[in-house]
């Protein structure tokens, strides 16, 4: 028998208890102060960025679980909203900040910093049903898209398509993404016809595509990623052959028109409390994997590198 188990074979657990507990307060106590950070980091806006930053805040609560943060998908143009009245810390956003909401943000005191994190090839999509359809070309997309238009079977699209409801599902009209699809397909921001089922949930919009063999719509790739098998991925001709959205086309450029930048943008003001300054700073230390890792092409290491010297001492 184990010495242990001498001891607790001649009645000695009881003095062991005190021992135990005591290491067991003490492993406590470390944990609490390596995890000892609190408060509230406050995040709204694109959802097509929300991948990302969900990602982020599920690592950095392994560390800090003291620290609530909240990641909310109101779109890019909301999350500005809320963000240039400093009701929000950071604002995920997949288009760069507007002249009007920057002139809002100066109006109430809010003074920013834009940290590119990753690069999304915005991606059209089908229901797994459909068996006609694996290339659009831009001019067709505009003519489904664009104001005014009255394409609403697939037989308007081209004459050998069936003759089939054509239904379409998209982002609000307080999304980046739907900023972005209208300039590059339409050309003009937020032109747009108005007859489709839209949402600033993404995940409302692959529910809605993927139950229904007659739609087509259009999202962040990240969210075709993570459900690739309910979905039908569209390739896009822009004049030099069908191009199919991968990490390797969007970092290269090769699926253009619908490359894209994505951003977070952070109050500096609320850098001053701790528990914001540990998740930006965690957030460039980590956001080149978790990009990735959602499905998004990460920005390179030097741009991590320069935007945490950014937040750390104003990129000086």
């Amino acid at each position: 028998m184990s010495s242990v188990g001498r001891l607790i074979g001649r009645g000695s657990l009881i003095g062991l208890l005190p021992l135990m507990m005591s290491a067991l307060l003490i492993a406590c106590s470390g944990e609490e102060e390596s995890s000892g950070l609190s408060g509230t980091v406050e995040i709204d806006g694109s959802s097509t960025v929300f991948p990302i930053s969900e990602a982020v805040a599920e690592e950095f609560n392994k560390i800090h679980p003291n620290v609530r943060v909240n990641v909310g998908v109101s779109g890019t143009g909301g999350g500005f909203k809320r963000f240039t009245v400093g009701e929000t810390d950071i604002s995920d956003a997949s288009r760069a900040i507007r002249d009007s909401e920057h002139d809002a943000a100066v109006a109430n005191g809010i003074e920013y910093y834009e940290l590119r994190v990753g690069t999304d090839g915005l991606s059209v999509m089908v229901s797994t049903q459909n068996d006609f359809l694996d290339c659009l070309t831009v001019d067709e997309l505009k003519m489904i898209w664009n104001t005014g238009s009255t394409v609403n079977n697939w037989n308007q699209v081209r004459s050998n398509f069936p003759d089939r409801p054509l239904r379409l599902y998209g982002p609000d009209t307080d999304s980046g993404t739907f900023d972005f699809f209208t300039e590059e397909i339409n050309g003009e921001a937020q032109v747009s016809r108005a007859d489709y089922t839209a949402s600033a949930d993404d995940n409302v919009l692959v529910q809605g595509i993927s139950g229904d063999r007659n739609a087509l719509g259009y999202f962040g790739y990240a969210y075709y990623a993570e459900n690739a098998d309910k979905l039908k991925l569209v390739d896009v001709d822009n004049g030099d052959g069908c191009v199919t959205p991968t990490p390797d086309t969007i970092l290269s450029g090769e699926y253009d028109p619908l490359t894209r930048p994505l951003f977070i943008y952070v109050n500096k003001k609320s850098l001053e409390r701790p528990e914001v300054r540990a998740f930006v700073e965690f957030y460039m230390e980590h956001g080149e994997e978790l990009t990735r890792e959602v499905g998004y092409v990460p920005v390179s290491p030097d741009a991590y590198v320069s935007n945490l010297n950014m937040v750390t001492n104003g990129g000086n």
